[in-house]
């Protein structure tokens, strides 16, 4: 996939803030947490093959991984976890994309998110990307919360669960807010945790 459309082609995406954030190459100053909230929330995960009233969204995957990693790094600093519950953040702009057609599509993607992931990850003054230690920390935490939805929400059996996902352990189901919530409630929850955690950055 290449990463130079031709010169007439729109790489940008209108926000709803007023932005106009250019998808090739992001800056910063496009990104507002307003819209990430606002398109996380309306993003599902699974493809939207999930039980419940709602579409469980990737707002919400967030949060539950965000609880997963706190509860497994106690000690982790304010930044660690504001890159956690930010870790999915790219996907207001690209979606989501179920893991067997990312491997399809491959590098070309892969690209683009890393570059998204930096303008967010500097817009509020986090590094451009995790440490290798953090980065696997989290993808532990996301492995977890994959479990939980697989099996909850989305008809796995625990065997195909855990065969794909891993068997998560300190952490239970009972812990996790896994009832698909109303996009604003998802969108709200989002916000006030990012400001939660963005507090204690100042502390």
């Amino acid at each position: 996939m290449s990463l130079h459309p031709a010169k007439d082609t729109r790489a940008w995406q209108r926000m709803l803030s007023g932005r106009r954030l250019d998808l090739l190459d992001p800056s910063p100053l496009d990104v507002e947490l307003s819209d990430i909230a606002h398109g996380l929330a309306r993003v599902a995960r699974w493809n939207g093959q999930t039980h419940g009233e709602h579409a469980f969204s990737v707002a919400q995957h967030c949060l539950v991984v965000e609880t997963i990693f706190r509860a497994q790094a106690p000690d982790a600093s304010p930044d660690a976890l504001l890159m956690t519950l930010l870790h999915d953040a790219p996907e207001y702009v690209i979606g989501d994309m179920i893991s067997p057609f990312k491997a399809v599509v491959g590098g070309g993607y892969k690209a683009v998110e890393a570059r998204l992931e930096a303008a967010i990850h500097l817009r509020f003054g986090l590094p451009a990307h995790p440490t290798a230690t953090l980065k696997g920390a989290i993808k532990k935490a996301d492995q977890n919360a994959a479990y939980f939805e697989a099996t909850a929400l989305a008809g796995f059996t625990q065997a195909e669960a855990k065969k794909f996902f891993g068997q998560p352990r300190g952490i239970s189901l009972d812990m996790l807010e896994m009832t698909p919530m109303p996009t604003m409630e998802a969108q709200a929850r989002f916000a006030e945790r990012f400001h939660s955690i963005d507090a204690m950055r100042s502390n």
